[in-house]
């Protein structure tokens, strides 16, 4: 088992229509990098760092998930999960589908 994943996922809101499930560090990372630069400000680059910093070892994973789970309060697209729908999510990480 990979010690970077979440022991719960993040749900954060990416659009409208559509919600993102972040299951691990590497999620975390990929979806604050791709974040528009115009958007980024001080709350941003603390929950990258402390991403890279949990990915790296140097701070627990579940700081990680806290901080991209409080990047999502603040920017207002936490979106709590007994409310997702599972044909919302985009996941990174497939899912656990298996392809034929």
């Amino acid at each position: 088992m990979n010690s970077k994943v979440f022991d719960r996922p993040v749900y954060l809101r990416e659009r409208r229509e559509l919600i993102r499930e972040i299951t691990c560090l590497e999620d975390a990372i990929d979806f604050l990098e791709e974040w528009p630069e115009r958007d980024r400000d001080i709350v941003h680059d603390a929950a990258l760092k402390t991403c890279y910093m949990a990915f790296d070892g140097h701070k627990p994973v579940k700081t990680g998930r806290n901080a991209i789970r409080s990047f999502g309060e603040k920017k207002g697209i936490l979106v709590k999960s007994p409310s997702v729908m599972p044909w919302m999510i985009r996941s990174r990480s497939g899912g656990g589908r298996l392809s034929a």
